[in-house]
C-alpha cells in the first residue's frame, strides 16, 4: 500500500451529500475491469452524457481539477453497497484524500486499506475550503500534523485515531500490521503451546 504523508493539489468539489458507491464506479464495472483499470470509469455516471462524451459541466472534465488528488464533498459519502472497487476507482484515478462531513463506514475503512485519507470535518470548514479551491487555489494537507489547509492559510485539525495514522504514515494495511509483529505472535503460540498443549495435540490428530 502506498504510505499516505503529504498532498498539496488542486481539490475537486462535487458539492452533494449522500454521494454512493455505485456513483462512484457502477456495479457492471466490477465483474470486467481490475484493479488499474478502473480510472476512466470513476464516477461515470456523472462524467459522461448519453452518448458517451464528457460532460463539461462536471468537475472532473475541468482544468486543473482533471488533475485533482483532493476531493471536497458533503455528507456520508461512500454510502450504500461496501464495494471496494469504489476505493480502488477512486485511487486509479489519482485521489489521495477526500474531504467530506462524514462517510459510509465500511468505505471509510476500505478508504485506509487502500492509502486514501478520509478526512471528516465541519459543514463550515467544508465550505471554506471548497470555496478556495473552486477558485484554483492548492490545498495542503500534512498527515504528519494532522492538518489541513490552503497554502499559506491557517492550518485546520483534523482527528484520525493513532493505530490508523501510524498504519497510513507506513503504507500499512491490515496484513502488513500482523506480519509486522509476527514475532510477537510467534512468541505467543509458543507460550500458549506450552500452557494448553491439548490444543495443539486435537489440532495435530485432527
Amino acid at each position: 500500500m502506498k504510505p499516505f504523508i503529504e498532498c498539496s493539489s488542486v481539490a475537486a468539489v462535487i458539492a452533494r451529500d449522500n454521494v454512493d458507491t455505485d456513483m462512484i464506479v457502477r456495479i457492471e464495472r466490477m465483474t470486467t475491469l481490475k484493479r488499474g483499470q478502473f480510472a476512466p470509469w470513476a464516477f461515470e455516471m456523472l462524467r459522461y452524457r448519453a452518448d458517451g462524451s464528457e460532460d463539461p459541466g462536471f468537475v472532473l472534465n475541468q482544468a486543473p481539477f482533471r488533475e485533482a488528488k483532493i476531493l471536497i464533498s458533503g455528507a456520508n459519502f461512500g454510502c450504500g453497497s461496501s464495494r471496494e472497487m469504489a476505493v480502488w476507482a477512486l485511487d486509479d484515478f489519482g485521489i489521495r484524500c477526500i474531504l467530506a462531513e462524514s462517510y459510509g463506514d465500511i468505505f471509510y475503512n476500505n478508504c485506509l486499506q487502500n492509502g486514501i485519507l478520509p478526512i471528516r470535518l465541519q459543514a463550515d470548514e467544508l465550505a471554506s475550503l471548497a470555496a478556495h479551491a473552486r477558485a484554483g487555489a492548492l490545498l495542503r494537507v500534512d498527515l504528519r500534523a494532522t492538518t489541513v489547509n490552503v497554502e499559506g492559510g491557517d492550518p485546520i485539525t483534523f482527528e484520525i485515531p493513532a493505530q490508523q495514522r501510524e498504519a497510513l504514515l507506513n503504507g500499512w494495511d491490515d496484513i502488513d500490521k500482523s506480519l509486522a509483529r509476527s514475532q510477537e505472535i510467534i512468541d505467543f503460540q509458543q507460550r500458549d503451546r506450552r500452557l494448553r498443549p491439548w490444543i495443539y495435540d486435537l489440532y495435530t490428530q485432527a
